[in-house]
């Protein structure tokens, strides 16, 4: 009597027993690197939080919003994670430009609705991408313009000035910080 096909057959594969499964806190446990020194930690918050203050302050003094959501987001990628190349300046200036760019664009050409602040979104990844200077708060740029209208003539030098100041803010806390990594790795 000829033998049953291969998937016919129980022996086929071994059963798989309870104890061949790792418990849940081993699966789930990622790889995550290790908590930073408290030194470093504080001074990475002291230096985002200063800068922030700063572009605060700014913006009172001439009674415009300077420190909008996608530049704390940058701050938090810029002065937490520098070795990045989503933080280098190339990337932040660049991508916070063409996320303006891009909301200005959309709104003139479709008006403002949450359909056109996605179209921008998705349009300015594939800018940042193309122009290789990805920088993922960027995309939250033109949610800004096409939300709130702001003037281009002000808004647009106020966010070049505000990312430029990220960046300088960075170089130099990255210069006094011993043990820092240096940053930026690349300018442009």
């Amino acid at each position: 009597m000829p033998e049953p096909a291969p998937s016919l057959r129980t022996d086929a594969a071994p059963a798989l027993v309870v104890h061949d499964i790792p418990p849940p806190r081993t699966r789930l446990s990622g790889r995550a690197p290790s908590r930073p020194p408290a030194g470093a930690a504080f001074h990475t918050v002291s230096a985002a939080a200063t800068l922030l203050v700063v572009l605060v302050a700014i913006g009172t003094v001439i009674h415009e919003p300077v420190l909008i959501p996608p530049l704390a987001a940058s701050a938090a990628l810029v002065h937490g994670a520098p070795t990045l190349s989503l933080s280098q300046p190339r990337n932040v200036i660049l991508g916070h430009l063409l996320g303006a760019a891009t909301g200005y664009a959309v709104l003139a050409t479709v008006g403002s609705s949450p359909w056109a602040t996605a179209l921008a979104g998705a349009a300015t990844i594939a800018l940042t991408l193309l122009a290789r200077a990805p920088h993922s708060p960027a995309c939250a740029t033109p949610v800004v313009v096409v939300l709130q209208h702001p003037a281009p003539q002000y808004f647009v030098p106020l966010l070049a000035g505000a990312c430029a100041l990220l960046v300088l803010g960075e170089y130099t806390a990255s210069r006094i910080r011993r043990g820092a990594p240096a940053y930026p790795a690349y300018w442009w």
